[in-house]
């Protein structure tokens, strides 16, 4: 289940358009697209309330896909 949300987010990204990035990456979530472009937007602060139980949910959603954390191991690097 956890892996259709991860689908279904990324998906959500891919179709958002925003000023000075375009269409966001077809493997990123919202949240860490959110923190990617933290310095342009304060959208990470509203995602971050929405998710209130997962402290630090976007920077950690970023770290996550530099990480690649939501891939199985085999298609982990290092």
């Amino acid at each position: 289940m956890k892996q259709l949300l991860i689908a279904i987010d990324q998906v959500a990204n891919t179709v958002v358009w925003i000023k000075g990035d375009g269409f966001g990456y077809a493997d990123e979530t919202l949240s860490a697209r959110a923190w990617r472009l933290r310095a342009q937007s304060n959208a990470w602060r509203r995602i971050d309330r929405l998710f209130f139980w997962d402290r630090d949910h976007c920077r950690t959603s970023y770290e996550a896909e530099r990480q690649r954390r939501h891939l199985p191991a085999e298609y982990r690097v290092g």
